[in-house]
């Protein structure tokens, strides 16, 4: 496993990205490439206090957040990951074992990936059991093209408004 889940009962949110790139492999820890949006857009969507440090993801547990990856024994670029690298049954089981209140997908390409069609930024129609499932522009420096913060901040919106019920 390249780098371990972050999972158990009772988060309001996780994440899920498509596979641990080279740095975050390299450093064992989630997000690690300076160039990467995703600390800051946590914070930015009050998702988090502050500006977590990648090395800092074994705390996110204590705000209500997860992590997992589509695919746990390969790192890299998505176009460099062999075809059957995505373990969507797994990422199904995990979610329905915990049942976070939200399934973040952290790129189109692993909700895609994940969901068997293609999505739209935002909320999804669908659910995995009771858990909603919410895709976000990909925070990689490489997906820079597509980058916006307004579904992140929509997503922060929402899981503060699971939250306060």
């Amino acid at each position: 496993m390249i780098l371990p889940d972050l999972l158990q009962p009772g988060l309001a949110l996780v994440f899920c990205g498509t596979a641990a790139g080279k740095r975050s492999a390299a450093e064992h820890a989630y997000y690690a490439h300076p160039g990467n949006l995703f600390w800051r857009a946590l914070h930015e969507a009050r998702l988090t206090p502050r500006r977590l440090a990648p090395s800092e993801f074994p705390v996110l547990p204590d705000f209500g957040i997860g992590l997992t990856d589509l695919a746990k024994h390969h790192s890299g670029n998505d176009n460099q990951l062999p075809p059957d690298a995505f373990d969507v049954s797994a990422l199904h089981a995990k979610i329905a074992i915990y049942s976070p209140h939200v399934l973040a997908f952290t790129s189109k390409n692993a909700a895609r990936a994940a969901l068997g069609h293609a999505v739209d930024y935002g909320l999804q129609t669908g659910h995995i059991g009771t858990t909603q499932l919410f895709v976000l522009p990909s925070p990689s420096g490489q997906a820079r093209g597509h980058w916006q913060i307004a579904p992140w901040l929509a997503l922060g919106q929402l899981v503060e408004t699971l939250r306060n019920r």
